[in-house]
């Protein structure tokens, strides 16, 4: 290998393992950030599109968990190229 084959090798490895890091730790913040937000919550309800994405939602009352299910479903179903306007809750239950 000449000089500058070894350092472009070298960089690419370090430009790697970096990414590799990078999406690891993104990963957990996501998942930690995720979790704080539904400490309190004891209701949750998931809303459905007949085509595209869904959305999950907790909730303090059973009322506001479907409420934020079928705003996000109908933000979520918009964004993946789905039907936005035939969004509706599926699932929804408090816990004990």
């Amino acid at each position: 290998m000449t000089g500058t084959q070894c350092s472009s090798w070298v960089l690419l490895s370090l430009l790697a393992i970096n990414l590799a890091l990078t999406a690891g730790c993104a990963g957990k913040a996501a998942t930690a950030r995720y979790s704080a937000s539904n400490t309190g919550s004891a209701c949750y309800a998931k809303a459905l599109p007949t085509v595209g994405e869904g959305g999950l939602a907790w909730g303090d009352s059973l009322s506001m968990a479907r409420k934020k299910s079928l705003d996000n479903c109908i933000r979520y179903a918009g964004r993946s190229g789905g039907t936005p306007d035939t969004c509706q809750v599926v699932l929804a239950q408090c816990r004990h």
